[in-house]
């Protein structure tokens, strides 16, 4: 299938870098953190007390669910808080967990494959998560990165697709939108009048991962490698932006 691509959004999270290792890292990182200036609060909060507190602070909170940043945040203050210590303390354990958050281990072919993809055309990071591209390095390959938290809501809704495109320039069915979720990445950005790429790493057939009534993709590669090579293959007569 060939279509007319003048620019890509991608998802960042398990689409350019697994995200359970930088999760585990970040969580390991605010226990050391803990243990190092709050004692108290860590032997209160281990791992396990931790992730049902941050469940918790989304359904008490649900207006700010899609805001990762605010809602770590205000989880350390009330953490903070309940153990007897200083809540203003929560932005230096912050600052550990999310340093740690932003220490990514590339998918193999990610970034020779995005260095290919931003010299055809411009890339826009879309994600429902908070990772930071300034600080894991690949700002520059991107135009802008909008976030959920930024945008006000999350995938699959429309509107962060189509603020994406506005802010591209481009009108949606000229815009790739590049995911590996079926409902959040793929469903949203077709209802949204993307074109869409399903990033199936795993080699999953859509038996069992496609949710019955959701629209399938209009590309489906098992790495960003591959897409690059549809792309040049696609439009074998443009040159590459400047």
């Amino acid at each position: 299938m060939t279509f007319t691509v003048r620019a890509i959004t991608l998802d960042l999270d398990d689409t350019v870098w697994p995200i359970a290792p930088a999760i585990d890292r970040a969580e390991a990182a605010l226990d050391a953190w803990l243990q190092r200036h709050v004692p108290g609060a860590a032997a209160r909060w281990p791992l396990e007390a931790r992730q049902r507190l941050r469940s918790q602070v989304d359904l008490d909170r649900p207006h700010l669910a899609h805001d990762m940043t605010t809602q770590r945040r205000w989880m350390l203050e009330r953490m903070l808080e309940e153990a007897g210590e200083d809540p203003a303390l929560a932005e230096d354990a912050y600052e550990a967990y999310f340093a740690a958050r932003c220490e990514v281990e590339h998918y193999g072919d990610s970034v020779p494959a995005l260095d290919r993809l931003a010299a055809r055309v411009p890339l826009a990071a879309l994600s429902n998560g908070n990772a930071c591209l300034r600080r894991i390095g690949l700002i520059h390959l991107f135009r802008f990165q909008l976030g959920a938290g930024e945008h006000g809501a999350p995938k699959p809704d429309p509107g962060i697709f189509h603020a994406a495109c506005e802010q591209l320039g481009c009108p949606p069915a000229q815009v790739l939108h590049v995911g590996d979720d079926l409902e959040t990445d793929i469903a949203g950005a077709h209802r949204a009048g993307l074109r869409t790429c399903w990033i199936n790493r795993n080699g999953d057939g859509p038996h069992g991962r496609h949710p019955a009534g959701l629209p399938g993709p209009d590309l489906e590669f098992p790495t960003l490698a591959a897409l690059a090579d549809w792309l040049d293959a696609a439009h074998p007569q443009e040159s590459p932006r400047p």
